[in-house]
């Protein structure tokens, strides 16, 4: 059977513009009235994408596992007479004994390396290496740094503070290039392994018809993508953070790079079954360049002249390739008018992007901060650094109950739960998240009887509040409910809305803003000690809520062009040929206009 896949071209030449299109008439395309009327469905999600789901989970398992014990390591001094950092439960965890200030800093500097790196990944993966390499490379690195860690843990370092800390940054950066370049591109990686490019109609097993549609699956993958990712990071943080307190750090660093191990063993053995992405050489280049050739002109010293030439109708039709004479086109221009669109579709994606910093700055939160702020309660035996598995526990149950319940009924109700609202709401549930953890900081400051001064004296006294450290149930259960809603559309966003030859690139570009976010994080530093925690979890309540109106109020028009902007007609442009290819081979080939429908028979 032949693909589904449309592939389009226009004409170049100044007379009129047509748009060819290969059909796969064994899965017929929606018209516009099928678009309307009929349910869309997700389609198979092929066994390939499961094996790098596989290796997602044990790379999050790694990852997570060591990060989980990063504050206790850093934030508290070694427990009397231990040489590995195990507090036995008796005594509080810990190594270095750098303060909650020093712990949130390197905790948010790790976060911030984490997703500037990506950048580099992406750039190696679509100019020189392709996916699948610059995965395995990645790999490699990453399994140094961990390695280094494991170093600054042992007994001999651990008990020299000042040469642990210099092992262990070491440890933090190389391990952070790895982690970078693996993020990039497993994102893609899984999505891709879906081959079904169009949505088309079928009839389901009680004689309806209804429409498969590629982004309604690419939503369902990244569902189950992320519920491994959850699955790995609650086990690994489970076990690690018992691992720290019972035996020591050195065990807490050595059996997630165990478990890392995996990763290239699955990806060597399932090698030849994946869908592999070439590198694409001067794509990145072309781009900014195409762009740049958009942008000219534009600029104006008057902001609403500026806005008004960037929203003009035709601020993008006159640099297709169609549109300008052979004579006058650049050298560069090789690609096709298809291409200019996907381009326009990814800066939109970008644009979505901007916001997420201040969503983000809610859910940094979980991993510095609200872990201190476990240790200040009623912890009856359960160690503070395990409370934060809440936050991966709700998420893996709510999941499933989204797919198989929710998104489900809302469709069949004709209820177009589109990208946009899912990310709103993922705003408004972080903001509501944070205001949780502001009460229950209050009540910490007002029960405690230490007062606002509990973190300086709570190593020489009792100074825990009378209340149980499960109240955090709240932040951390609205914090993995929003990610339901808001980060898992963005790994969505970003695939769907790219460029197909710039997929790891605009993925990059959406992990940069939990960098950027990590970035701001650095400025609430100040607001990260006793006795304004307060005012820190207030202030980001307020920022994610106000992100989240701006948000909404930005791209809540975007809605209505969902359907057209996933389903654009395709570029048939070969990177590196410097040519565009047409391959009509085996299919039946037609003219549409730009809605899609059929016009003529070539």
């Amino acid at each position: 059977m032949a693909e589904p896949v449309l592939a389009v071209s226009d004409s170049h030449s100044d007379g009129e513009k047509s748009t060819t299109v290969v059909v796969d008439t064994d899965k017929p395309y929606p018209t516009e009235e099928e678009f309307a009327t009929l349910p869309k469905v997700p389609g198979h999600i092929p066994w390939t994408s499961w094996t790098v789901a596989l290796v997602e989970f044990a790379e999050r398992f790694s990852y997570y596992g060591t990060t989980a014990v990063f504050v206790n390591f850093i934030q508290r001094p070694l427990p009397d007479g231990s040489s590995t950092g195990a507090g036995k439960i008796i005594q509080k965890s810990g190594a270095l004994g750098m303060g909650q200030r020093a712990s949130t800093g390197l905790v948010m500097f790790n976060s911030f390396w984490s997703y500037v790196t990506p950048l580099a990944g992406a750039y190696f993966a679509d100019q020189f290496f392709g996916r699948y390499l610059t995965i395995q490379y990645s790999i490699c690195f990453a399994l140094v740094g961990h390695c280094i860690l494991i170093i600054s843990a042992i007994p001999p370092v651990i008990v020299n503070p000042n040469a642990a800390i210099g092992v262990f940054a070491v440890g933090l950066i190389i391990m952070g290039l790895g982690t970078g370049g693996f993020k990039s591109n497993i994102s893609p990686l899984i999505a891709e392994q879906y081959k079904d490019e169009r949505p088309y109609v079928r009839v389901n097993k009680n004689g309806k018809k209804e429409i498969v549609d590629p982004a309604v699956t690419t939503a369902r993958i990244y569902l189950y993508f992320y519920l491994l990712i959850n699955i790995g990071s609650l086990t690994g943080s489970l076990a690690m953070v018992y691992a720290e307190h019972y035996v020591g750090f050195w065990l807490s660093y050595l059996l997630p790079t165990m478990i890392f191990c995996i990763c290239p063993i699955v990806l060597f053995i399932c090698k030849k079954y994946y869908v592999h992405s070439p590198p694409t050489g001067s794509v990145m280049g072309k781009a900014a360049k195409l762009i740049g050739l958009a942008f000219r002109g534009k600029w104006s010293i008057n902001p609403r002249t500026t806005i008004k030439n960037f929203k003009h109708p035709d601020f993008w039709e006159r640099v297709k390739p169609s549109n300008i004479a052979a004579a006058d086109r650049p050298v560069w221009m090789t690609f096709d008018d298809a291409w200019v669109d996907e381009v326009r579709r990814g800066l939109l994606a970008c644009k979505v992007f901007l916001w997420y910093p201040l969503y983000w700055l809610a859910y940094n939160q979980m991993t510095g901060n609200l872990v201190s702020q476990a240790n200040t309660m009623a912890l009856n035996g359960v160690p503070n650094d395990i409370i934060n598995n809440l936050n991966p526990i709700f998420i893996i149950i709510v999941i499933p109950i989204m797919d198989f319940l929710v998104y489900p009924g809302l469709r069949k109700a004709g209820i177009n739960f589109t990208p946009i609202k899912k990310i709103s709401f993922g705003f408004f549930l972080s903001s509501l998240a944070m205001v949780s953890a502001t009460v229950t900081q209050y009540y910490i400051y007002k029960l405690s009887p230490c007062g606002s001064n509990i973190n300086a004296r709570m190593d020489t006294e009792d100074c825990s509040a009378p209340f149980t450290v499960w109240v955090q149930v709240f932040p951390y259960g609205l914090v993995g409910l929003s990610e339901v809603m808001a980060s898992i559309t963005k790994l969505e966003y970003a695939y769907t809305k790219a460029p197909k030859n710039m997929r790891s690139t605009v993925q990059a570009l959406a992990l940069l803003t939990s960098a950027l976010s990590s970035a701001l994080s650095q400025a609430l530093v100040g607001l990260s000690e006793d006795p304004l925690l307060v005012w820190n979890y207030g202030s980001v309540a307020v920022i994610a809520l106000f992100g989240g109106i701006g948000f909404w109020l930005t791209f809540r028009r975007a809605d209505r062009d969902e359907d057209r902007l996933n389903n654009l007609q395709e570029s048939n442009w070969a990177p590196g040929t410097d040519s565009d290819v047409e391959s009509r081979e085996g299919a039946q080939v037609q003219t549409v206009d730009v809605k899609g429908g059929e016009k003529s028979a070539m």
